[in-house]
């Protein structure tokens, strides 16, 4: 994302970095600046790998919830890419 880009986003104050099992990821909630569009919910690691859902949110906490929800019943290491060394 540029810097343009991320002046054109209204990022949730729900947005944190969320240590869980030893792994830790960024969650992004996002959506364009000044609009009423849905959440988009995104989900980085360590690695630079980056999972946005599809579909989007009505609200900030509903787009949490799905993170919170994805993480007890998936685990955390479903939302994250091999690492960098396993790709070589």
């Amino acid at each position: 994302m540029t810097e343009d880009d991320a002046q054109d986003i209204e990022l949730s104050e729900r947005s944190s970095e969320v240590t869980h099992e030893g792994i830790t990821v960024q969650v992004g909630i996002y959506r364009a600046a000044g609009s009423n569009d849905g959440w988009t919910l995104e989900v980085i690691d360590e690695d630079d790998n980056s999972l946005i859902w599809e579909d989007s949110f009505a609200t900030d906490a509903e787009a949490w919830e799905e993170f919170e929800r994805a993480v007890a019943e998936d685990g955390i290491s479903q939302l994250i890419g091999p690492a960098t060394d396993e790709l070589n």
